[in-house]
């Protein structure tokens, strides 16, 4: 196909793109990145897989059986290819990391497989692919990928934007596969954060979360010390920008500054996702946290005492090897002592190449049943804390409209969604709205 040559690589014209992401918010990130990588080649964001010229999973290993779903929805797709033979499709994200020679002997359909790491050299790999070979990335290269990735044409945004400030873990959890799928610790430098932070604002965004899969390790090169405490404390200073999170923390990396903005920076929400993962020192212990359930308490009790309406939310696992009734009371405990608006569980279910997998297993129906009881106790205290907000007056930043006439929907300072009645036109303010009702998994209000 004729068309412009752009950074080495043949630009098409009208070719489509559809991206399918799974798991966490950094793969939401990640697939707008790719889509902006691949922009200069001519290709055009597509919600429909049927029209797409190449279709990219943006996969995630962190949920039960992941792989298999997605050789699932591989199968599902090998009609679309069928159908039309210049279709390309790749796999990209933490599976693909793991499994990418793997899912190339397994599934012929695709065309590419690339890890996390190498998303800028994806307008290459489609050239490659385009010429009949089959493409697999799963290095770590040296230069940064985010030095490479160009940045989306300038047009408006939705009013809330992820921005990914730091990548890998250095903890090796032993259930955990993102040291090996992400890699060590790696923070972006403070000044392109900024930069892409002014872009976003300039481009209608009104609350940025900062992403990292231990975002609260952030420690960028400038000039003297940056951690994520002076990183939120410069971006509060952009004017536009209304409102700070980020996600996910880890416990033994909450220092006292970063403690301390939450008191100090009114634009900084008083929300905080901070996993435990078991009440059970002994699991802990086991799990490899490097904290126990007596710190992890009172490190809530100090940040609660700096921002006394933080809205706490959490991640479980139950049934890792070892863990015995005992043990998973004493998760309960915990739950009911620290008391969570918001919380995440999950069965334990083996990693290939962790330190877990090669463990004793606990029965999967013992583990059901623990789940059963901690996610009804989780569900009573998220329910509790929706039933308090009723009555209460709250900021909503409107991001779009709802399923009934004139209904707007957005995200309370507590990242609760509130649903209100409210014109079109106010979507990207923060507005106040007195809530007056709760249902499963949102708030209805009424505008102030």
């Amino acid at each position: 196909m004729a068309g412009k040559r752009y950074a080495g690589v043949i630009m098409s014209n009208n070719r489509k793109l559809f991206v399918k992401t799974y798991g966490c918010q950094m793969n939401v990130y990640d697939s707008e990145r790719m889509a902006d990588a691949l922009a200069p080649a001519g290709y055009e964001v597509t919600d429909k897989a049927q029209d797409a010229d190449l279709i990219l999973l943006n996969t995630c290993h962190i949920r039960e059986k992941a792989a298999e779903k997605i050789y699932s929805e591989l199968g599902r797709m090998k009609p679309l290819k069928e159908a039309n033979p210049d279709l390309k499709i790749g796999v990209t994200g933490c599976v693909a990391q793991a499994e990418g020679a793997e899912i190339m002997r397994r599934q012929p359909a695709v065309d590419i497989v690339v890890g996390p790491q190498a998303y800028h050299r994806l307008p290459q790999m489609e050239q490659r692919a385009r010429a009949g070979e089959k493409v697999l990335d799963t290095e770590f290269p040296e230069e940064d990928k985010f030095d490479h990735l160009p940045r989306g044409p300038k047009m408006r945004r939705a009013p809330s934007a992820f921005l990914t400030v730091q990548e890998g873990c250095d903890k090796f959890c032993a259930f955990c596969v993102v040291p090996y799928t992400r890699g060590v610790e790696v923070s972006r430098p403070p000044a392109r954060i900024l930069a892409e932070a002014r872009d976003l604002v300039e481009r209608g965004v009104r609350e940025i979360t900062l992403l990292g899969q231990n975002v609260n390790a952030y420690h960028g090169a400038g000039d003297g010390d940056w951690g994520l405490a002076r990183l939120l404390r410069e971006l509060a200073k952009i004017d536009g920008l209304a409102r700070l999170r980020f996600t996910t923390s880890h416990p033994n990396d909450m220092e006292d500054d970063l403690i301390a903005a939450f008191g100090d920076l009114e634009k900084l929400m008083p929300y905080l996702h901070l996993p435990v993962q078991s009440g059970s020192d002994k699991i802990l212990k086991a799990m490899n946290r490097k904290h126990t359930a007596a710190s992890y308490v009172r490190l809530i009790e100090k940040i609660r005492a700096v921002r006394p309406d933080l809205m706490l939310s959490g991640d479980f696992i139950v049934g890792f090897p070892g863990e015995e009734e005992a043990d998973f009371q004493d998760t309960l405990a915990l739950v009911r002592e620290v008391n969570y608006g918001q919380s995440y569980s999950f069965k334990y279910s083996t990693r290939p190449g962790t330190p877990a997998a090669e463990r004793a297993q606990v029965e999967d129906v013992d583990k059901s049943e623990r789940l059963a009881r901690l996610q009804a106790l989780l569900t009573e205290q998220q329910q509790s804390a929706q039933r308090a907000m009723v009555g209460r007056e709250v900021s909503v930043l409107f991001e779009k409209t709802g399923r009934l006439p004139g209904q707007l929907i957005g995200k309370s300072e507590y990242l609760h969604a509130v649903h209100a009645l409210c014109d079109s036109a106010r979507i990207g303010e923060v507005v106040k709205v007195k809530i007056t009702g709760s249902v499963t998994n949102s708030l209805s209000g009424a505008v102030l």
